[in-house]
């Protein structure tokens, strides 16, 4: 099933502060989606464990075990969705992850203060 990429921008409030309305959910679940293959993200994580903070496509292939053909598709999947930034250097692309996208997505699924429990009295 093809993923529809849609650049991550702002998305909504917590959803567990409040409903989605049906734009806001398909935002959302499309930002989701783009995570949600195991390949992409874990290209995602390479990126951000990179020493430098940055990760050269090439150094990319052996880690996921992929062909470089997959491996470039699916990066240009990140890139597309904002969660990655790409930069050419010569005939090499070098990754970093864009922290404002993964912001966005944070703060949609963060369930705010958890309320706390009220202790019952202890019966003697």
């Amino acid at each position: 099933m093809p993923v529809d990429v849609l650049p991550i921008v702002a998305c909504c409030e917590p959803v567990l502060e409040s409903a989605l309305d049906e734009r806001e959910a398909t935002v959302l679940a499309a930002a989701l989606k783009v995570l949600a293959d195991p390949a992409r993200l874990r290209l995602l994580s390479l990126v951000a464990a990179a020493p430098d903070g940055e990760c050269c496509a090439c150094e990319l292939v052996e880690p996921l075990g992929r062909s470089q053909p997959t491996v470039s598709h699916h990066l240009s999947m990140l890139v597309q969705a904002g969660l990655l930034t790409r930069e050419k250097r010569g005939k090499w692309a070098w990754y970093r992850v864009a922290p404002g996208p993964l912001a966005t997505l944070r703060d949609a699924l963060d369930p705010g203060p958890v309320p706390r429990r009220r202790q019952l009295p202890v019966a003697r």
